[in-house]
């Protein structure tokens, strides 16, 4: 589809005729870039009845649907008042939803389109309903149409092409993406880079960087799609390692590139890489949007360095509701609940709502800080003020909180009567206090659920085990850890992440693999 400007800059000679036959329409010729704008002129075609003519109407509904600050809920009721919607309409209104929180009412249209509509689809309206069945991870229903393409000859359309290649991918159908990939072997940067990415995603990253090496031509998100998957795949040096390289052949990296390279910096501790990264961001002007500014704050939280989060925080020129969510989250993970809880009533007072990642952030300042009934408030007015349903997160932070006070009994009436599903993780966060209070009937019982919930899972064994031992029951203890043996039940070793002199060190439990691990062990020895 061709790209909406709400400044008709070159438009056909038809649209410039008609546009000159009306002139309630010149103010379209001036440009517009915000909702005040378009809404002006969207008011004028009300008043002069040209709303429902679709040439009129139409770079008005573009605008709704697809600019960065359209409405596309505005945009449906802009298209329902079309009288016999064009192509171009059907197109950026199925787009529009493509790209929306709710993908599946672009199917709904889609279907409407084709059998009530006397226009049908066209090459480009295909992309944006692939794209939809991949935001929603159907690819199985994204197959009959991919064979429906097929019947039309459509199947070597570079847009479609790579859409369908983008599905499968993103949707894990990786014999269904190798095939349609090697349908058609002329380079196309776009379906490497849907390739790469895919691969990614579903765990094949050594795949996925032997392609990316085979690429005849690499551009910009050609490198993003290997370091966010990286990133993703828990390789963290390796992410930082490529965009060493990516430097060394002089490939500007986009801010997608940094947002990666904070999450890994923040994932490693490497406090230094960030703060370098940060650096380099402001250095190359690189736009400083909203997920930027969070993905910033968010590495200096998991840094340690709290104070620079908050100032990066109150020096942003647009702070989003990430933004807040992630400064009020960074501050109680750090001890700074007081201030997590002060910022959440500055949100309150600013012309942003809190959503529920907002409450997890402020329920866990009050299970860290101990502040039970608080916490009881908060989850009270998540339901009552903003008519949020709580999920399993914030019932895990208000069960850790009763535990962490040692009102167990409560936090299992908690966990019994809430309307979600508990998992393993509710059960553990119980589990834990009961070993810290020492209730071994209740540790039981919720070691028991965790077990059901996965019988893979070490954790009830070990916490379980614990609990006994604390109680000086050692052979029931003793029982626990045989049972995780006889099932070849193995604990994952803890590990550390530390930063010396800008180079990341990892110590693993007990682990001996370490460059300078003699060294260390005869220190520790030499402090004991």
């Amino acid at each position: 589809m061709i790209p909406f400007s709400c400044s008709l800059a070159s438009p056909s000679t038809f649209i410039s005729k008609f546009i000159s036959d009306h002139p309630q329409l010149s103010m379209l010729e001036k440009g517009c870039t915000s909702m005040k704008d378009i809404q002006n002129i969207h008011a004028h075609l009300l008043k002069t009845g040209l709303a429902r003519h679709p040439l009129a109407v139409s770079p008005v509904l573009a605008f709704y649907a697809t600019a960065p600050a359209g409405d596309i809920n505005y945009a449906y009721l802009v298209f329902t008042q079309i009288h016999s919607p064009n192509l171009f309409s059907w197109n950026t209104i199925i787009r529009g939803f493509s790209q929306s929180s709710t993908p599946q009412l672009a199917l709904s249209l889609f279907i409407e389109m084709l059998i009530f509509s006397s226009v049908q689809p066209h090459r480009l309206t295909y992309p944006s309903v692939f794209k939809a069945y991949a935001q929603l991870g159907l690819a199985h229903y994204g197959a009959q149409l991919h064979g429906r393409v097929i019947k039309l000859g459509l199947q070597f359309d570079s847009f479609i092409r790579n859409t369908i290649i983008y599905m499968y991918a993103n949707c894990g159908f990786l014999s269904e993406m190798w095939k349609v990939f090697y349908e058609r072997m002329d380079f196309d940067v776009v379906a490497w880079n849907s390739m790469v990415m895919g691969l990614a995603k579903c765990g094949q990253i050594d795949e996925s960087r032997k392609l990316f090496d085979e690429m005849p031509h690499r551009n910009t998100v050609s490198w993003n799609s290997m370091i966010s998957g990286y990133v993703r795949n828990g390789r963290l040096r390796e992410a930082l390692d490529l965009f060493c390289q990516m430097q060394r052949e002089r490939i500007k990296p986009s801010e997608f590139t940094m947002v990666s390279l904070l999450n890994a910096s923040a994932r490693l501790g490497a406090l230094k890489q960030g703060e370098w990264i940060h650096e380099c961001i402001r250095k190359n002007d690189f736009k400083q949007n909203v997920i930027v500014t969070a993905s910033i704050i968010d590495m200096y939280c998991k840094c340690g360095s709290i104070r620079k989060a908050f100032q990066v925080f109150e020096m942003a020129p647009v702070r989003g509701l990430s933004c807040w969510n992630t400064m009020i989250l960074g501050l109680a993970m750090n001890g700074c609940e007081n201030e997590a809880l002060q910022l959440f009533s500055r949100l309150e007072c600013s012309n942003l709502r809190p959503d529920d990642v907002t409450f997890v952030g402020v329920l866990t300042a009050c299970n860290y800080s101990g502040l039970v009934d608080k916490a009881k408030e908060y989850l009270s007015s998540m339901t009552n003020t903003y008519k949020i349903n709580p999920s399993i997160k914030h019932y895990s932070c208000m069960v850790d909180t009763l535990g962490r006070a040692g009102l167990l009994e409560e936090a299992e009436e908690l966990i019994r009567n809430m309307p979600v599903n508990p998992d393993a993780i509710i059960w553990s966060s119980l589990l834990s206090a009961c070993r810290k209070h020492g209730n071994v009937e209740l540790a039981k019982q919720a070691a028991k659920h965790i077990v059901d919930l996965d019988g893979n899972e070490s954790c009830g064994y070990v916490l379980l085990s614990n609990v006994y031992a604390a109680s000086y029951q050692f052979e029931e203890a003793m029982d626990q850890r045989l049972s995780m043996k006889e099932k070849q039940i193995e604990k994952e070793p803890g590990c550390s992440l530390i930063e010396v002199n800008g180079k990341i060190h990892e110590f693993v439990a007990g682990g001996r693999l370490h460059p300078q691990a003699q060294e260390v062990y005869s220190l520790l020895n030499g402090l004991g």
